[in-house]
């Protein structure tokens, strides 16, 4: 009973917590606060916002210019092969043509140097000292001006690969890909110069994405027994491939829109030939070229139709690549098993895993 009497009176000596300011209400905020958040919020939506919207009006502006040519030659602008100044003859296949066949070929060249870069440069293959001004140097090429790498084009790499053209078209004339005799500009130098701009950006963004993939699956994948090149290309990769193939897409994008540089190498002749040692044009070059000269409403709006289709083919590749992106995003990074292998000295190796 005493004991009773004793516990209630400790009880009720006890403060009350509350009421004491123990139990604190992290979910509450100051009123100003709660405005600067909710104001800041807003903000940040109505930048996302004027994206959308800048993005919008430039179209309709394309499409206001564009709209003379679209009312005179409709769909059949998109492959009709003509472009006559004095005749108000336009079409856009050449262009289209060559713009793609161009940064086709710079994809070609880029894709397995950028990430042979991204490789060495985030991998132990080289020392410390020497990995990071090669990264340096390889991004560094993004800082050169267009108009430099077109001059250094056009006094360096031509006369480099002239040689190369020549034995490609005595050797392998047979192959429509090489089935005219070079000039010395043409649709490879402008793909090869477009592989050099574009490769700072594949090999950039591909050595970030592989030096976050964790160091903890490279060890475990090497102390199961996987060799160096197993767990690069069975692991490391396949982590990768999405970051990788978001890289490539920038890559892409970068070459679909390159102007000078291209216009100073690829012989700006708008006709449509399979041999890759032929001139060429791109909507970029011929956009740059005619635009200051452009008096004609009918001549201004084939090329502001022309603007409008590198848009759209540019606007396409970004939403696949997003879509890709997320794809493979989804599956998950890893798509391939590591099947390390130790070697037990016998002719076979015993796999650890079933």
């Amino acid at each position: 009973m005493q004991s009773s009497e004793h516990d209630s009176s400790i009880g009720a000596r006890a403060p009350d917590p509350q009421k004491a300011g123990l139990i604190l209400d992290i979910t509450t905020t100051d009123r100003w606060d709660l405005v600067l958040e909710q104001g800041f919020s807003w903000l940040l939506r109505g930048f996302a916002l004027s994206i959308v919207v800048v993005l919008v009006w430039m179209s309709w502006v394309i499409f206001q210019q564009a709209r003379p040519a679209i009312q005179q030659f409709g769909l059949k602008f998109l492959w009709s092969q003509d472009w006559d100044v004095p005749g108000l003859t336009f079409g856009a296949l050449p262009y289209i043509y060559g713009t793609l066949v161009t940064s086709a070929i710079a994809l070609i060249l880029a894709i397995p140097v950028g990430i042979a870069v991204a490789l060495v440069s985030s991998e132990n293959f080289l020392p410390l000292w020497l990995r990071s001004p090669l990264g340096f140097l390889v991004e560094l090429i993004a800082a050169i001006p267009s108009v430099i790498v077109g001059l250094w084009g056009i006094f360096v790499l031509i006369p480099f690969l002239q040689p190369l053209q020549q034995g490609l078209y005595r050797y392998l004339n047979w192959l429509p890909l090489f089935g005219t005799e070079p000039y010395g500009p043409g649709m490879l130098p402008a793909g090869v110069i477009l592989g050099i701009m574009v490769l700072p950006t594949i090999a950039a963004i591909s050595r970030d994405v592989l030096l976050a993939v964790p160091g903890e699956l490279r060890s475990a994948s090497m102390s199961l027994g996987a060799t160096r090149w197993e767990t690069i290309f069975k692991l490391l990769l396949p982590a990768g491939a999405s970051g990788i193939l978001g890289a490539v897409m920038l890559g892409l994008g970068r070459a679909l829109g390159e102007t000078m540089a291209v216009t100073m190498v690829i012989g700006n002749s708008p006709q449509i030939s399979a041999s890759l040692l032929d001139l060429g044009y791109t909507i970029p070059a011929v956009l740059a070229n005619e635009f200051a000269e452009a008096l004609d409403n009918l001549h201004i709006g084939a090329l502001m139709y022309l603007a409008l289709i590198l848009f759209a083919i540019t606007l396409l590749v970004n939403i696949i690549a997003v879509l890709l992106v997320r794809l493979m995003g989804q599956q998950g990074g890893i798509s391939t098993r590591v099947e390390p292998t130790i070697n037990t000295g016998a002719d076979q190796p015993q796999r650890l895993l079933p």
